[in-house]
């Protein structure tokens, strides 16, 4: 008999991620009836609560707030111990004492985007009008409601502007919308590895992992929470594959080659005999301990509506057009799922739009995920750009 082997079932309990998609260990901020979200569906939301998490001091001129926007599959835990896994947060190479973004400098906040599952409002959440969680009753959200929902806890914390956004990937494309939809509210921002659009080949992957959730039987039409199931397989499968994206051939090969997993000779079976079968099911497998799978349907879907020029008869400069912004825009040679050339494609409109920015392609062969990992030449750009904003803001320098 071949043996066969797949995702294992998550060993944190339903109720606990459930627990967080309403009551989050984080800040958090309440809207009310009378003060909706505006969503580019036609719908208004509302109440609505925003989850989000704060490192550091806002000066008294109140000229030092770092908006943090994240990836698809974070949320605002950035420099914490993680509620549900226990982890370190996921961009601690960025932020802390004597890194690039500093909270003993700057006022850092990171919101979870609407949509999440972290104690924002979205499909796992309950739905006050019902007493029920919202799932597929939750109505589709884009890039740029996330945003204004941003600006709206922005308004509540009483910062009109902000000294720097900072975001890749997903988190780019927020940053991006943010310098589209409020320029004046925004000093400089930093856009790694993201683009103003997202390609058919990234929608395609997207749909490919929307398919392995749909397709799980545990998925229930959308309604696993009502019959105590969680379409584990189907979103492990959505993981592995997107994992796939955000590495880059000489990644894999120099980690992992065709090494065996634990064994010296294959088992002539569907077991993971390869080390990289492995470290896939792993990442699949913790992936479904803290994420919701209707959330990854939202957020991705999201991500797939993204493009700031569709608003401007196709024209990206004019999106940017008289903008006072300094941006700075990063990416990295060997990102295959956000390649350079997107990344030009925002210089170019944004020097079309005569905006001061900078533009850095840092060489490095790990892939999409390099803006997480310890890439000191990217340390090294921001931590530049940042104290250039600084002191055209009129902020103190590092230490002083």
């Amino acid at each position: 008999m071949v043996n066969v082997q797949s995702i294992p079932s998550p060993t944190t309990h339903t109720e606990e991620r459930a627990h967080e998609a309403d009551h989050p260990s984080s800040l958090l901020a309440l809207f009310g009836p009378d003060q909706p979200l505006h969503l580019d569906c036609g719908i208004d939301l509302a109440p609505f609560q925003i989850a989000y998490k704060t490192y550091g001091e806002l000066n008294a001129e109140r000229s030092n707030a770092i908006l943090i926007c994240h990836a698809l599959t974070l949320d605002q835990h950035v420099a914490n111990v993680h509620p549900l896994t226990g982890k370190l947060g996921w961009w601690e190479t960025m932020v802390g004492p004597g890194r690039p973004l500093d909270p003993g400098r700057y006022f850092i906040i990171c919101a979870n985007v609407i949509g999440g599952c972290m104690g924002s409002t979205g499909p796992a959440s309950t739905n006050p009008a019902t007493g029920r969680l919202w799932g597929l009753d939750f109505p589709v959200i884009t890039i740029p409601d996330m945003v204004r929902a941003q600006a709206m806890l922005l308004d509540r914390l009483g910062i009109d502007t902000l000294f720097c956004i900072v975001g890749g990937s997903m988190g780019g494309m927020q940053a991006l919308q943010w310098t589209a939809a409020y320029p004046k509210r925004v000093f400089s921002v930093l856009a790694v590895a993201c683009s103003t659009r997202h390609s058919a080949q990234n929608i395609a992957f997207h749909e490919l992992g929307r398919q392995a959730v749909m397709a799980d039987p545990d998925w229930r039409g959308g309604g696993y929470f009502e019959h105590g199931t969680h379409p584990h397989r189907g979103l492990g499968v959505a993981r592995m594959a997107a994992h796939i994206t955000y590495l880059s051939d000489a990644a894999l090969h120099r980690k992992f080659g065709r090494r065996m997993q634990d064994r010296e000779l294959p088992t002539f079976s569907f077991d993971a005999d390869f080390q990289v079968e492995s470290y896939l099911r792993y990442q699949g497998s913790s992936f479904v301990e803290r994420f919701d799978a209707n959330s990854y349907l939202y957020l991705t879907r999201a991500m797939d509506y993204f493009d700031i020029a569709a608003d401007h008869k196709g024209v990206l400069a004019e999106a940017f057009r008289g903008i006072q912004t300094r941006v700075c825009v990063v990416s990295f040679t060997s990102d295959w799922l956000f390649p350079t050339s997107e990344a030009r494609a925002i210089v170019h409109a944004l020097n079309a739009s005569s905006a001061r920015v900078s533009f850095a392609e840092i060489e490095t062969d790990r892939g999409h995920d390099a803006f997480l990992l310890d890439v000191p030449e990217f340390f090294d750009i921001a931590r530049a750009f940042l104290e250039s904003a600084g002191s055209a803001r009129g902020l103190a320098k590092a230490g002083g």
